[in-house]
């Protein structure tokens, strides 16, 4: 089974953050030029605050008729953060985004923010996996562990 842990030592355990009292706009500048579609809200403890995403910028910026220059982060962040750890597998992230609708999940180890894994991350994983176990029984069925 693939793990958190494996998922992130293949993609880097990079977690782009920011306070919760930056602008909405500071916050997707920060996206694009990463290239990442959510950002963890630390505190000044660096306690996790909340996740903003893309789609809390489209559906409580944008559709509200706000503007992302005058808005705080910690005025339209998702509070409520589920998070993983190393030793979460990938089905066990996939079945979490799928139960609370998310698609970035923070992973903690002792303690403390040690990456992001995302929908895509925990898809190409769950596809990899699968991929070397059919291979592996195609070989079995093929007599190639004789």
């Amino acid at each position: 089974m693939i793990t958190v842990k494996d998922m992130l030592d293949q993609k880097g355990h990079k977690a782009w953050t920011i306070g919760p009292e930056a602008s909405v706009y500071e916050a997707l500048e920060l996206m694009a030029k990463k290239g990442v579609g959510a950002l963890v809200v630390v505190d000044k403890n660096d306690k996790i605050a909340g996740m903003l995403s893309e789609r809390d910028y489209a559906r409580k910026i944008v559709l509200m008729g706000r503007l992302s220059q005058d808005t705080p982060v910690k005025d339209i962040m998702t509070r409520e953060v589920y998070g993983v750890n190393f030793g979460t597998t990938a089905e066990e992230c996939m079945a979490l985004m799928t139960d609370k609708h998310i698609r970035h999940l923070p992973v903690c180890e002792t303690n403390r923010l040690a990456g992001v894994v995302s929908i895509g991350d925990v898809v190409k994983a769950i596809i990899t996996d699968q991929k070397v176990k059919i291979e592996n029984l195609e070989n079995y069925i093929m007599g190639k562990y004789q």
